[in-house]
C-alpha cells in the first residue's frame, strides 16, 4: 500500500466538511468520513487510477458527496493537497501542488 500524507491545509478542509455536514444532520459527517476515506483507499491501491486534473494532479471523486480528492504522487508516497468542494472556488488550492 502507498504511504499517505496531507497537506495541512488539506486536513483542515477535510475536517471542516465533516463538521460542517455533522452539523446538518446527526451522523451525516461520519458517512462523509466514510466516503473520503473510500476514495482514500481507492488511490494508496491505484495512485495512477484516477485522471489527471493537471500535470501531476489527479482527482478522485468522493461518492455521494460532491467532493473530490486532489492528489500528487511524490516521493513513492501519495500527498493530498485538497478535499475539494466540486462547485465552490475551483483553483483554490493550486499553489499547494508545488509544496508538498
Amino acid at each position: 500500500m502507498t504511504a499517505l500524507s496531507f497537506h495541512p491545509e488539506a486536513l483542515l478542509e477535510f475536517e471542516a466538511a465533516a463538521a460542517h455536514y455533522d452539523g446538518e444532520q446527526p451522523g451525516l459527517g461520519h458517512r462523509f468520513i466514510g466516503n473520503v476515506e473510500s476514495a482514500l483507499d481507492r488511490i494508496c491501491a491505484f495512485p495512477s487510477g484516477s485522471p489527471e486534473l493537471l500535470p501531476g494532479v489527479r482527482r478522485c471523486l468522493v461518492r455521494v458527496f460532491p467532493y473530490a480528492v486532489l492528489y500528487a504522487e511524490h516521493d513513492g508516497g501519495v500527498v493530498v493537497l485538497a478535499i475539494m468542494h466540486c462547485h465552490r472556488r475551483p483553483g483554490y488550492w493550486r499553489h499547494r501542488s508545488s509544496q508538498p
